[in-house]
This record gives C-alpha cells, sequence and structure tokens, in this order.
C-alpha cells in the first residue's frame, strides 16, 4: 500500500475512535446510574464500492 493510502486510512480510524469515545462518554454523562453497570456495544464499518461490511461488538463498563 502506498503512503496516501497508509495517511488517509490512519486520518480515519483516528476519526473514528476519537468521536466514538466521545459519543460515549456523553451517553455515560447523561445517563443516571451507569456506575458498576455494562453496556454491550456495537459498531459498523461499512466501505461502499469494497463490499466491506465488519462488525465488532464488546461490552462498556460504566464508571
Amino acid at each position: 500500500m502506498n503512503d496516501d493510502f497508509n495517511m488517509s486510512m490512519r486520518k480515519f480510524l483516528k476519526q473514528v475512535g476519537v468521536t466514538s469515545q466521545q459519543a460515549i462518554e456523553e451517553g455515560l454523562r447523561q445517563t443516571d446510574g451507569v456506575e458498576g453497570k455494562s453496556f454491550e456495544a456495537k459498531m459498523v464499518l461499512t466501505v461502499e464500492g469494497l463490499g466491506v461490511n465488519h462488525v465488532v461488538t464488546g461490552t462498556i463498563k460504566g464508571a
């Protein structure tokens, strides 16, 4: 893969990570009684034109 691809991929993944964390933190702030609770999360990545549909699931624990 070339440098342009690598840079665009890293930029996209950084944006996904940062904005996703912000959204989750905002959700936790707006919800009462999250301490000690677990929340199931799912991230879906779709790349049009490549036929990519990737799903990642996990658990996020409230603080």
